[in-house]
């Protein structure tokens, strides 16, 4: 086992990865915004719609995936 390895364990292109799937979970956090109403007493459908029920969740998971990744993948030079 090697001790004072001076390189760094994460490279550019793993740090690039990590910025990508950053940016991917907060567009689908952003995806899942929206659909809440205005007078608690009438209830509002459209927060059961495709994007936040179907497509946000989708896009999180395909952002915790490119983390998980990046953070395990061996890039060579």
């Amino acid at each position: 086992m090697e001790q004072n390895n001076p390189k760094m364990p994460i490279t550019a292109k793993g740090l690039r990865l990590l910025l990508i799937g950053l940016i991917v979970m907060v567009s689908g956090y952003i995806l899942m915004m929206g659909g809440g109403s205005d007078d608690p007493r009438v209830f509002n459908y459209a927060m059961f719609d495709f994007r936040r029920m179907v497509a946000a969740p989708i896009v999180i998971i395909l952002g915790i995936v490119i983390e998980v990744v990046a953070i395990m993948k061996v890039f060579k030079n």
